[in-house]
C-alpha cells in the first residue's frame, strides 16, 4: 500500500472508531472472543502459538535458553498451581503486586498506581474474564501503543520455578491478574527480559494514553506538595525514584533507612495531619517488592503517629507501603513522574475540563527520531 493510501486507510479506521479502548486493535490479529469460543466448543484450553511456553518467550541473555536463572523453569496454569484460582480477589489493589525475579520494578510501580483508579484499571484489565464457567485458559489486556489501544491475547501458562511463580505475583496466593497482566505486557514487548529496566513513565503512558512529566527534586517548584495532592485527586498516576551513582553496585542498594536506590516506587498518597499542634505534610509510597520499607520518621510503628490529632492515615503492616514526611521525601528522593490522564479517561464532572490534540506522523532519522534516555542519539 502506498504512503497516501496507507494514510487514508488509517484515517478511515480512526473515523470508524478503531483503536479506541472500546474498539481496540487486535494485536497479531487475535480475536479474544472468537478464540475463547473455539476453545470452549472444543473443550481444549488455549495455547498461544504467538507467545509459546518456550525459552524464547523468557528472554535472550540473562533469561536466555542456557541461563542459570531459567534452568528448571516450567510453565503452569493457575489451575495447576492452586485448587481454586481467582482472577481478582476482593478488588484489585496495590498490595496485589509483588516483584519476582525480573528487574521490572518500574512496570510494577505503574501497575500499583493503576489500581487506585478503578475506571482506568478496567480499561487495561477487562472484566469479561476469569476462572469461572467461561474459563478456557485465555485472557486479554489492553495497552496504549503509538496512539491506539491494542488488545493483547495470552494463554495462562506462567513461568514457574521451584513450585513458585518466577515473576510478579500477588500476596494473595490464589490471585493471578497481576501475573497475567505482566505476561501480556511481555508479549507486547517481545519477551519477559525486554521488561528488565525502564521508566515508570513508560508504563503510565501505556496504561492510560496519558501525558507524563518529570519533576527534579533537586530543583522542585515551590508548590510541589499541592501539585502532588491535586494530581492524585484528579486520578493521575505517580511514581518516584532515587538516582544512583555511576557505580553499577549502587543500583538497588538499600540505604541505612531501608530506601532502595535506582528503584521505582509508586507514590500513592499525600495528606496533611495535625501533629503536635502544627500541620505536617506526609506522602505515602509503595515498594513493589512488597517489603523493605522506610524506617525513619513516620514509618510503620514510629512514635510520631501517637501525637497525631484527628484523622490518622497510619497503617502498620509489612506490605511495602509506608509514609514519610514530605521534607524527608524531598531530601531522599531524586525525581517524581506524573502521568496526567487524557480527557476521555476522566469520568468525574467535577474535574476541570481540558482538551488534547493528537497528530499522527513518522519518526525520521536525523530529524525527529531519537533514542531512549540512555542513548538519546
Amino acid at each position: 500500500m502506498s504512503g497516501v493510501a496507507s494514510t487514508l486507510a488509517k484515517k478511515r479506521a480512526l473515523a470508524a472508531g478503531f483503536g479506541t479502548n472500546s474498539n481496540a486493535i487486535r494485536y497479531l490479529n487475535q480475536n479474544f472472543e472468537a478464540l475463547r469460543a473455539q476453545c470452549l466448543s472444543s473443550g481444549k484450553l488455549f495455547c498461544d502459538p504467538t507467545f509459546p511456553a518456550e525459552p524464547e518467550s523468557l528472554g535472550f541473555n540473562e533469561l536466555g535458553r542456557n541461563s542459570s536463572k531459567t534452568r528448571g523453569v516450567t510453565w503452569k496454569r493457575p489451575t495447576e498451581l492452586v485448587s481454586k484460582p481467582e482472577f481478582i480477589v476482593g478488588g484489585a489493589t496495590r498490595t496485589d503486586i509483588c516483584q519476582g525475579a525480573l528487574g521490572d520494578c518500574w512496570l510494577l510501580a505503574a501497575i500499583a498506581s493503576l489500581t487506585m483508579n478503578e475506571f482506568v484499571m478496567a480499561r487495561v484489565v477487562p472484566t469479561d474474564q476469569g476462572f469461572g464457567d467461561n474459563y478456557a485458559g485465555i485472557f486479554h489486556f489492553q495497552f496504549w501503543q503509538f496512539g491506539e489501544w491494542v488488545d493483547v491475547v495470552i494463554d495462562d501458562r506462567l513461568p514457574v520455578k521451584d513450585g513458585q511463580l518466577l515473576f510478579v505475583h500477588s500476596a494473595e496466593g490464589r490471585e493471578f491478574w497481576s501475573a497475567l497482566l505482566e505476561k501480556a505486557y511481555a508479549k507486547a514487548n517481545g519477551c519477559y527480559e525486554a521488561l528488565s529496566g525502564g521508566s515508570t513513565t513508560e508504563g503510565f503512558e501505556d496504561f492510560t494514553g496519558g501525558i507524563a512529566e518529570n519533576y527534579d527534586l533537586n530543583r522542585p517548584p515551590s508548590n510541589l506538595f499541592q501539585i502532588i495532592k491535586k494530581a492524585l485527586e484528579a486520578g493521575a498516576l505517580l511514581g518516584c525514584s532515587i538516582d544512583v551513582s555511576s557505580l553499577a553496585a549502587d543500583s538497588e542498594a538499600v540505604t541505612r533507612q531501608k530506601l532502595v536506590k535506582g528503584h521505582a516506587y509508586s507514590l500513592t498518597g499525600a495528606v496533611e495531619v495535625n501533629y503536635r499542634g502544627r500541620q505536617e505534610k506526609l506522602v505515602r509510597m509503595r515498594n513493589p517488592w512488597g517489603q523493605v520499607e522506610w524506617t525513619g520518621a513516620w514509618s510503620d510503628g514510629s512514635s510520631e503517629w501517637s501525637h497525631v490529632q484527628g484523622d490518622c492515615p497510619h497503617a502498620n503492616s509489612e506490605d511495602g507501603e509506608f509514609w514519610m514526611s514530605f521534607s524527608d521525601f524531598q531530601r531522599h528522593y531524586s525525581r517524581i513522574e506524573v502521568c496526567t490522564l487524557t480527557p476521555d479517561t476522566i469520568e468525574d464532572d467535577s474535574v476541570k475540563h481540558w482538551s488534547v490534540s493528537k497528530f499522527d506522523g513518522t519518526w525520521r532519522r536525523g530529524s525527529t527520531a531519537g533514542g531512549c534516555r540512555n542513548h538519546p542519539c
